[in-house]
């Protein structure tokens, strides 16, 4: 019947709509940064499609530079970015159109309320006013600060402030999300939240999750890239990831005498106090010792064999 045609209309808009953002590719080739003569990002190739990536690098290692770049923001020293093909840095505005961004030092303004800063930042998107209203009435909703949208932000949490920065970032319904060291600060309650909020966002756009804390991308990433010194050192599916030191993660009760020695010697990934001692946990290529017993490989274990390289007992880097 002809009640039924708005209803089919919708349906047909939101499939188109899908399919344009599941077309969403975006490409670095040969990237590279230095300021001042340092190198802070070299030769870094990555494609990327829709889903989340884990960003995972220690502080320092060029993670910040990536995302400055990829939000327009920087320009490259070498190479190119390519969004859907077209050159990034020749024409920014391709992407910028569809960019959603909350950098790690990201500004609120204290005295004014979620709803008035969000209306702001609409203001600056070029939103109009009917749109952008709707709009910010439905984020307040998924980031659920619904209560909290008239008080002043000077008085939010760190976590609500994070959300308002997710809310800003998620006004142009962006096809490219992009979040820098987002849950530095947050408790463990607000962190859950904020990682639950990102993978309910993925579906249809490609999200980037900048962290140097390992937990943050276990949950949540279908990949992860491990930056280390500018350099990307791996890009795959976590399970792919986890398969490479497979058959490398020991763990021993060690006494707390034992353990500078141990420090000095093997990659430890994590130790545990009990009653009768300290649970070591070590990445290591040969058995370390007759009492270690061979456990299954988590991210932190991949994570840090990666980054530390020439370290007596890592595996070897052409295996990671």
């Amino acid at each position: 019947g002809t009640n039924q045609i708005p209803a089919l209309m919708h349906f047909e808009s939101l499939i188109y709509k899908k399919e344009k953002k599941m077309n969403a590719v975006i490409e670095t080739h040969n990237l590279s940064k230095a300021y001042k003569g340092v190198q802070a990002l070299k030769d870094f190739n990555l494609t990327l499609t829709p889903g989340i990536l884990g960003l995972l690098g220690p502080n320092g290692a060029g993670k910040s530079t990536l995302m400055r770049m990829l939000a327009t923001i920087t320009r490259p020293t070498a190479g190119t970015i390519l969004w859907n093909g077209q050159d990034v840095v020749k024409n920014p505005e391709a992407l910028r159109s569809v960019l959603g961004y909350l950098p790690q030092d990201f500004g609120i303004y204290p005295n004014l309320s979620a709803q008035e800063f969000l209306e702001y930042m609409a203001a600056i998107k070029g939103m109009s006013g009917k749109k952008s209203r709707q709009k910010i009435s439905d984020l307040l909703d998924l980031v659920n600060l619904r209560e909290a949208a008239r008080r002043p932000l000077g008085g939010y949490s760190g976590g609500m402030r994070q959300r308002v920065g997710i809310a800003q970032a998620l006004l142009n319904d962006p096809q490219l999300l992009i979040v820098d060291e987002p849950t530095e600060g947050l408790d463990p309650e607000e962190r859950v939240r904020f990682r639950n909020l990102l993978s309910d966002l993925s579906g249809e756009r490609i999200v980037i999750l900048s962290t140097h804390i390992v937990s943050d991308v276990e949950s949540t990433a279908t990949e992860i890239a491990i930056i280390h010194k500018g350099q990307l050192k791996a890009h795959a599916r976590p399970e792919h990831l986890l398969n490479q030191v497979e058959g490398s993660v020991w763990e021993w009760i060690a006494t707390s005498d034992e353990l500078p020695a141990l420090k000095q010697r093997f990659l430890i990934s994590g130790t545990l106090r009990h009653m009768d001692g300290i649970e070591v946990r070590v990445v290591a290529e040969v058995q370390p010792c007759p009492e270690a017993r061979l456990v299954t490989p988590n991210l932190e274990d991949v994570y840090l064999a990666m980054v530390a390289q020439n370290h007596q007992g890592v595996p070897n880097e052409h295996n990671a």
